[in-house]
């Protein structure tokens, strides 16, 4: 895995596929993420450039008091309503919404922090390495995809301290 410095005069976007760490915190360790931790940890000393939690709105809109604490948390919240289609399949994901975010805000970022375990995410991260980005991921090492952690700069594995990035742990 390749390392670079990382310096307070660092530009950082963290950029997180909320769906992706729900799930895999429920499926992992029946428990949520704490996404205050995740932003603190993803940015330290540099400059956070702009932070954006991507998530996914039922009928129900039950999500809405989560998203209003991601608000209060520092997060530019993006909502996509769930799809639901003819025969009850159901979808919600953001991972063009997401890669062209990144794209958009590229030039003013140094580093761009991934938070997601999503595979799909591999040629967003090559992309940005060619363009001289620092890139790094952050994510439960069981549920992520081996082809981000190998194209990232650098891997932070949730599940090393959970204490720290889960709810009630």
């Amino acid at each position: 895995m390749k390392k670079t410095l990382k310096h307070p005069d660092q530009r950082v976007g963290v950029f997180i596929d909320v769906s992706n760490m729900y799930m895999s915190a429920q499926s992992l360790f029946n428990t949520n993420v704490d996404f205050a931790k995740v932003l603190e940890t993803a940015v330290g000393p540099r400059r956070l450039v702009r932070a954006f939690a991507y998530v996914i709105e039922t009928e129900s809109g039950k999500e809405k008091d989560f998203f209003n604490v991601l608000e209060n948390q520092g997060y530019e919240v993006r909502i996509k309503p769930l799809q639901i289609f003819k025969g009850g399949a159901k979808k919600g994901d953001w991972d063009v919404g997401l890669t062209i975010d990144v794209v958009r805000l590229m030039p003013v970022l140094d580093t761009v922090v991934l938070v997601s375990g999503d595979g799909d995410y591999q040629d967003l991260l090559d992309y940005l390495r060619g363009h001289g980005r620092r890139t790094e991921v952050m994510a439960f090492g069981q549920t992520t995809s081996h082809k981000l952690v190998d194209e990232a700069d650098e891997f932070i594995d949730m599940a090393e301290d959970k204490k720290r990035f889960l709810i009630g742990r």
